[in-house]
């Protein structure tokens, strides 16, 4: 569900009014707030009330889902580095040369309703048709599931599959099945 700025004034309202209540107020939030968690936000309406804020990082599911699926964001001899992105917008151009290049890891959140444009953006912006991709599931949860594919193959594979959201989609060597035994055994 995507949080509109009514939602986001509304959550804002509610924490500085209990606040000033008296009350102890923990915004609980999945992941990290401050990637794409509206944290800042939330933040900087308690400081705009005078209201003092600790922050308790999260691990973004940027980070955490990958993992706990068997997927590492980069590893040596495989790629050094990696992109988060957002799939409710275009591609910016360093995602788009992540993937052509094959120099970092693409990591795209939010972005399952939006699968067909985003992997059509990538292939128009040269992308390799065979690139693994990893899409992955309501992660960290025992419902969690890995669907893989190429580039050229993600969208039907996934509506073939059904993927659903919430998932991250990982794009890159690294989402290769088996790319861990590939490497280590090389």
């Amino acid at each position: 569900m995507r949080t509109t700025r009514r939602d986001t004034e509304e959550i804002n309202a509610i924490l500085v009014a209990q606040a000033r209540r008296g009350r102890r107020v923990v915004r609980l939030k999945g992941g990290d707030p401050f990637v794409y968690g509206r944290g800042g936000e939330e933040v900087a309406a308690c400081h705009a009330a005078g209201i003092p804020v600790e922050v308790v990082p999260g691990v973004s599911s940027a980070l955490s889902v990958p993992a706990l699926a068997g997927i590492p964001l980069t590893h040596r001899g495989t790629v050094a580095a990696f992109h988060v992105t957002s799939g409710h917008d275009t591609l910016d151009e360093a995602a788009l040369v992540s993937a052509r290049d094959r120099t970092a890891t693409l990591v795209i959140l939010m972005g399952v309703s939006q699968l067909p444009r985003l992997m059509a953006q990538l292939l128009t912006a040269g992308a390799d048709p065979g690139l693994p991709v990893a899409l992955v599931e309501n992660g960290s949860t025992p419902r969690q599931r890995v669907t893989r594919a190429v580039l050229g193959d993600v969208v039907r594979r996934a509506a073939e599959v059904g993927v659903r959201s919430p998932a991250v989609i990982v794009v890159g060597d690294v989402a290769a099945e088996g790319r861990l035994a590939q490497v280590l055994v090389a």
